[in-house]
C-alpha cells in the first residue's frame, strides 16, 4: 500500500503543516468562542425582552440545527473545491453572525419583541451554519497530518473546543462589565449599541475577522487526493454513511454522545443556580474550570492515551468516564449534603463534588469526542474524509439540536432526568464500540 500523502505533506514541510494546523485549530476555537461568550448572558438577554425561558433552550437548539444541515453540505464541498474556501468563508459568514446577533437589543427597540426575537435567531442560525465549518477543519488536519500523528492533531481540535469554553464566558463577563460598558459608550459613534450583551457579540465578530484575515494569509490548500464530484443530496449523504458499517456505530455514537451531553451543558447553569445558589458569573467560573481540563485532556493527555492503549480504548473509558460524571451529577443534591469538608468556608460539600462532575466529564467528553474523531479518519477513505466527518458531525449537531428542550421539559418535571436520561444514552455507545473480537 502506498504512503498516504498526508505523512508526505506533513514530512516535508513540518514548520507549514504546524502554522496551517495551527490556524484551523484558531478557527474552530473562535467559532466555540463565539459560542462560549454567551453561554452565561444568553438566559438573560432573553428574560431584557421578557421573552419566556422556553426561548433559552429554543435559541441553544437553532444553533445546533443550523450547524447539523451545514456540517455535511461543507465537508461535501470541501471534498470537492477545497477545505480552504470553505473555512474562510464560514469565518466570514461568522462575522456577519455575531453582528447581527448583537444588534438584536436595537431591532427590539425599533420593532418590538417579535423583531427583536427573529434578530436573535437570525443570528444563531448563521452563527450555526457557520460552525458547520468543523468537518472541513478536521478534514484539513486528516490531510496534512500523517497517520501516527493523527489523533494528536485532532486532539488539538477537540482541545480548541474547551479553550472556546475556557476564554468565552470570560471574555463575555469582562465585556459586560459596567467599565467596560461606560467605555465603549463613550467610544463608540451613535449607531453601534454598547450594551452588556452587544459587547460581547461584537467582540465575537472581531475576532472571527482576525481569524479570517489569518486564514487569508497562512492556509494553503492542502495535497491530497480529490474525489470526483457528485450532485448528492443531504439525504444521500447521511444514507451512503449509514451504509459503510464501519462508520456506521460511529455516526450513531456521535449521535447519542451529543444527545447525552447538550442536555446538560444547557440545564447545568440552571442547576447549580436551583441547588447550590450560584450566580451567572459563579457559574462561568466553574464552566472555565471545565474547560481548562477539557483543553488539557484533548491537547495532551488524550493524544498520549491513544498511543498508548490505542484509539478504541480510550473512546470507550471516555463512555465511562462520562457515565459517572452524569450519575454524579444527578445525585449532587445527596451527595453533598453527605460530603463534609473541613478547612475555609467556600470549600463547601457540594463544590467537591461539582469539581469531580468537572474532572470525569472533561475527561469523558474529551476521550469520547477525539477518540470518535480519531475513528473516523481512520476508516474512511482519503478522498470522503469530509463527507464522512460532515455527515458524523451533523449527528452530533442533531443530537445537540433534539437534546436541550427534551432536558429542559425533563428538568421542569424531575431535575435528575436529564442527567439520568443522558447517562443511559451512553449505554448503547458502548454496545456499538466494543469490540467483536
Amino acid at each position: 500500500m502506498s504512503t498516504p500523502r498526508a505523512a508526505t505533506v506533513g514530512d516535508a514541510a513540518p514548520a507549514g503543516t504546524r502554522r496551517a494546523v495551527a490556524v484551523v485549530v484558531g478557527v474552530v476555537f473562535l467559532d466555540l468562542l463565539g459560542f462560549g461568550i454567551v453561554i452565561p448572558i444568553l438566559p438573560f438577554y432573553v428574560r431584557s425582552f421578557g421573552l419566556s425561558d422556553v426561548f433559552i433552550g429554543l435559541l441553544a437548539a437553532s444553533y445546533s440545527l443550523a450547524q447539523f444541515l451545514a456540517a455535511p453540505v461543507l465537508g461535501r464541498i470541501s471534498d470537492e473545491r477545497g477545505r480552504r474556501p470553505v473555512l474562510m468563508l464560514s469565518v466570514g459568514v461568522a462575522s456577519v453572525a455575531w453582528v447581527v446577533f448583537g444588534y438584536a437589543g436595537e431591532v427590539g427597540a425599533a420593532a418590538g419583541t417579535a423583531a427583536a426575537a427573529a434578530t436573535l435567531f437570525a443570528g444563531r442560525l448563521l452563527a450555526g451554519a457557520a460552525g458547520g465549518n468543523i468537518a472541513a477543519a478536521q478534514a484539513y488536519v486528516a490531510d496534512v497530518t500523517p497517520p501516527e500523528r493523527r489523533a494528536s492533531a485532532l486532539g488539538l481540535v477537540g482541545a480548541a473546543f474547551g479553550l472556546g469554553f475556557v476564554f468565552g464566558p470570560a471574555i463575555g463577563g469582562l465585556m459586560a462589565s459596567d467599565p467596560v460598558v461606560a467605555a465603549a459608550d463613550r467610544a463608540f459613534p451613535p449607531f453601534v449599541p454598547a450594551t452588556r450583551f452587544s459587547l460581547p457579540s461584537f467582540a465575537a465578530a472581531a475576532l472571527s475577522l482576525a481569524s479570517l484575515l489569518a486564514a487569508t494569509l497562512v492556509l494553503k490548500e492542502p495535497e491530497r487526493t480529490r474525489g470526483p464530484a457528485r450532485r448528492v443530496t443531504f439525504v444521500t449523504q447521511f444514507r451512503e454513511t449509514l451504509a459503510d458499517a464501519a462508520l456506521r456505530p460511529l455516526v450513531v455514537g456521535f449521535f447519542l454522545a451529543s444527545l447525552a451531553f447538550a442536555g446538560v451543558q444547557v440545564m447545568f447553569v440552571p442547576f447549580v443556580a436551583d441547588f447550590f445558589g450560584y450566580d451567572a458569573t459563579a457559574a462561568a467560573l466553574f464552566l472555565t474550570y471545565i474547560g481548562v481540563l477539557g483543553t488539557l485532556n484533548q491537547g495532551v493527555v488524550v493524544g498520549r492515551l491513544v498511543g498508548a492503549v490505542g484509539t478504541l480504548r480510550v473512546t470507550l473509558l471516555g463512555v465511562g468516564s462520562l457515565f459517572a460524571a452524569l450519575v454524579v451529577l444527578a445525585l449532587a443534591p445527596t451527595l453533598a449534603a453527605a460530603v463534609s469538608v473541613g478547612g475555609p468556608a467556600w470549600l463547601t460539600g457540594g463544590l467537591v463534588v461539582l469539581l469531580v462532575f468537572g474532572a470525569l466529564a472533561s475527561f469523558g467528553n474529551g476521550s469520547l469526542t477525539v477518540g470518535l474523531t480519531t475513528l473516523v479518519s481512520e476508516r474512511s477513505g482519503a478522498d470522503t474524509q469530509g463527507t464522512a466527518f460532515g455527515v458524523t458531525q451533523g449527528a452530533g449537531s442533531l443530537g445537540r439540536t433534539v437534546g436541550p428542550p427534551l432536558a429542559a421539559a425533563a428538568y421542569v418535571a424531575v431535575y435528575w432526568s436529564p442527567f439520568v436520561a443522558g447517562a443511559l444514552l451512553l449505554v448503547p455507545v458502548a454496545v456499538l464500540l466494543w469490540p467483536r473480537s
